[in-house]
């Protein structure tokens, strides 16, 4: 009689998924790490065993607070901001001064790392006069990638500076397209098209440590209709094609849904925080 193997499988299936959500973690972080333009780790007493994001795998009684740095070069954030990123279960910040880099060690040091990106939590405990996200960080390698194709026909390749392409941008709202990125990216873009006129397009930002910054915009009157999943798609193919690692950042529910389609594993989130500078041990100085 053969014996029942649905358990070592299960146990190897996990063990796969574990070390493919490590590998990604790795890469991830250590281009946070980079970007934060000083030296500073993600550091964890509990490091999460698998694929659960970051601000699933901590809880209260899991680890607490960021690693703060002084860096105003930072790229967490906007310049004189504070950023937090947090991966994994563990979490760093950057400060654009000394004094306010106390003041997010002593007002963050007891958070739970899942709550470092909430604004509502962090606004309870700092001085904080603006804030931007959160947003969602999601990663993707070669193997878990679920590539989809515009039923309609290819997708066409363009330069991101082609008149096409650059009607797209021009025929969207500015808060949408400052959202999608697509005027800094520097590959081709990924469009589809409606007669003539491209209707929705993607590409990416080549970032440090060899990232590929996702971006993705579909004209107004287009949305809903998964475009954006295939032009993504086309995207995130050409930059894995590159031995690159495809970052997808955002905020809108239906944005995360398509990355998720793709095969992208959420593993953390990012917050930036513009801090009073005339606060009661505050930021001047």
């Amino acid at each position: 009689m053969a014996a029942d193997t649905s358990d070592a499988d299960s146990d190897t299936d996990a063990d796969a998924d574990a070390m493919a959500h490590r590998a990604l973690l790795i890469r991830a972080r250590g281009l946070w790490e980079t970007l934060a333009d000083a030296p500073v780790s993600f550091t964890s007493s509990s490091e999460p065993p698998g694929p659960a994001s970051a601000t699933e795998a901590s809880g209260p009684t899991g680890p607490t607070g960021p690693t703060v740095v002084v860096s105003p070069t930072s790229e967490l954030c906007p310049p004189s901001w504070a950023g937090i990123v947090v991966l994994g279960g563990a979490a760093i910040a950057t400060a654009p001064t000394e004094s306010a880099a106390l003041v997010l060690r002593r007002a963050l040091a007891s958070v739970p790392v899942a709550s470092l990106t909430r604004p509502e939590v962090v606004e309870a405990l700092l001085p904080v006069a603006d804030v931007l996200g959160p947003a969602t960080l999601a990663y993707l390698s070669s193997a878990e990638f679920r590539p989809t194709s515009h039923p309609q026909g290819a997708i066409e390749t363009l330069a991101s500076a082609h008149p096409d392409v650059q009607g797209l941008l021009r025929s969207t709202e500015p808060e949408a397209l400052a959202e999608s990125g697509m005027e800094e990216i520097t590959s081709p873009a990924f469009v589809v098209r409606e007669g003539t006129d491209v209707v929705a397009a993607a590409g990416y930002r080549a970032w440090p440590a060899e990232t590929a910054h996702v971006c993705v915009l579909t004209h107004p009157q287009w949305r809903g209709r998964r475009l954006a999943r295939h032009t993504s798609s086309a995207a995130v193919a050409h930059a894995l094609a590159a031995g690159l690692l495809p970052q997808w950042r955002a905020r809108p529910p239906a944005a995360r849904r398509v990355a998720r389609s793709l095969g992208f594993r959420e593993l953390g989130s990012q917050l930036s925080i513009r801090l009073e500078v005339h606060a009661p041990g505050g930021t001047h100085g």
